[in-house]
């Protein structure tokens, strides 16, 4: 077993390449906005769960999707263009995120949004560094995504949908935004089937300083 890097109050991650089988690189330190801004301008996010220390993690293999890459089936094609939601941008933070954290997943108990890292991306949110995508169907708001924005990389985090196709529709809104890529983290499905696909972690770390150097 791995013994991993244990981060103090300096704010340093460890060499980003030494990481284990599933990408952790280190545990512990903190969720001030110092640390993550440094985290994702180096390739790094925190994962973990209620009752855990952090985890840090910088996978191998990074998901991300490229907006000329975005696969719109027809059936989403006709509900973009039968404007069947309104879509707004940053302008309820807050919901989205409680919803995000409140939302059950398929074949998992609980949320790895803690109520830390809640509160850690409201801060962000507030220096204008988390950004979210609603969507709204009349007067409810029934889907969205938030993440981190760095000059031209939009750092995906979690997405809700209450009602079918809503997150799918935030999702492409935002990869018709102005970011070079968006960063989708680990291999997920759902958002390989949204045209998502991985990445060496030295071609993502080009591709992220290239990014940031606007921010």
């Amino acid at each position: 077993m791995m013994n991993y890097p244990i981060l103090t109050k300096e704010l340093l991650f460890p060499d980003i390449f030494q990481v284990d089988e599933y990408g952790v690189l280190a545990i512990g330190g903190d969720l001030s906005t110092k640390r993550l801004l440094l985290a994702y301008k180096t390739g790094v996010f925190p994962w973990y769960n209620e009752g855990e220390p952090i985890v840090w993690y910088s996978p191998d293999q990074r998901m991300v999707l490229f907006p000329n890459e975005i696969h719109i089936s027809k059936t989403m094609r006709k509900v973009l263009r039968d404007k069947q939601f309104e879509i707004t941008y940053n302008t309820n933070f807050e919901f989205v995120i409680n919803a995000c954290k409140n939302s059950s997943r398929n074949g998992q108990e609980g949320t790895w949004i803690t109520d830390e890292m809640h509160q850690a991306y409201i801060n962000l949110h507030r220096l204008g560094y988390a950004k979210s995508i609603e969507i709204w169907l009349g007067d409810e708001l029934v889907g969205g995504l938030y993440g981190v924005a760095l000059g031209n990389v939009f750092c995906g985090e979690s997405m809700f949908s209450l009602v079918s196709n809503a997150s799918k529709v935030a999702f492409i809104t935002l990869a018709k935004m102005h970011y070079d890529f968006i960063d989708c983290q680990v291999y997920n499905e759902h958002l390989a089937s949204l045209g998502a696909r991985e990445i060496s972690k030295k071609e993502y770390l080009t591709l992220l300083k290239k990014a940031i150097k606007t921010d």
